[in-house]
């Protein structure tokens, strides 16, 4: 039995996992969808001060109440960020980590820098001024691709349920910059590309064989990945090949590049 703590990404919660850890409980695991403070059905809960420490600690707070070892954490885009900070601070309560259809965010990285389109980002970073009153970023319409991703896949009754339950991104979440002291840098980690959304295996097969050696960590052994043929949103759009996938993550499975 494996627990996996699920982390989503921007203006969603934990109610966006629930196909996928009924699904994780039918076939013997833990699924701990975890809704961050002002996210989801907390979004009450955000005040000035709320920024990705905050979300990090939400999630360092999950691993001790619940009181997991060994266990998957997995992070879906923003929700990468505060995955990794509570790593490094609790690694020895995480056995492996999975990027879904995320970047790669180092130390010192805040959530708007590793947007990559600038011009995305200045837009967003507008909005929460214009509109946030500097401290929020509302969710714009699921027509916005640019932000929301790639939806394919997602069913006309989930678009319904993610526009009505999204919630305004408190702006401290994507401006803190990411502290990390090294500590989770040895796990075992998967990265699941979400091929509708945007590149896929075959894409860093290519970086690699440039030779340049800032792409040398993507072959390591203990690295491994999935293409899901897919929009951003497999959760909803694949929750069973999703489910498939974060199992055999945590068994070590995945295709090496090494």
């Amino acid at each position: 039995m494996t627990a996996f703590v699920l982390v989503s990404g921007g203006y969603t919660g934990g109610w966006i996992w629930r196909e996928v850890a009924a699904l994780l409980r039918e076939r013997g695991h833990t699924p701990l969808p975890v809704t961050l403070t002002g996210m989801g059905d907390r979004r009450h809960l955000a005040g000035p001060d709320t920024d990705l420490e905050t979300h990090i600690e939400d999630l360092v707070q999950v691993l001790e109440h619940e009181d997991v070892r060994d266990a998957v954490l997995v992070g879906h885009c923003y929700g990468l960020l505060p995955v990794l900070g509570a790593a490094d601070r609790r690694a020895d309560r995480v056995g492996s980590l999975v990027y879904l259809d995320t970047g790669m965010p180092q130390d010192g990285d805040a959530g708007v820098d590793v947007m990559p389109d600038p011009a995305v980002r200045d837009r967003l970073l507008g909005r929460a001024t214009e509109c946030g009153g500097g401290r929020f970023l509302p969710p714009p319409p699921l027509e916005d691709e640019e932000v929301w991703g790639d939806l394919t896949g997602v069913a006309p009754a989930d678009r319904v349920r993610m526009e009505r339950l999204a919630a305004p991104q408190p702006l401290g979440t994507l401006t803190r910059p990411l502290r990390l002291t090294g500590a989770a840098a040895a796990l075992p980690s998967t990265g699941v590309f979400c091929t509708a959304n945007g590149p896929g295996i075959a894409v860093l097969e290519a970086l690699l064989a440039t030779g340049d050696p800032r792409y040398a960590v993507l072959a390591e052994p203990r690295v491994g990945y999935f293409d899901l043929e897919t929009g951003h949103y497999p959760m909803l759009s694949r929750p069973g090949e999703l489910t498939d996938v974060l199992i055999r993550a945590a068994a070590g499975e995945g295709r090496r590049l090494g």
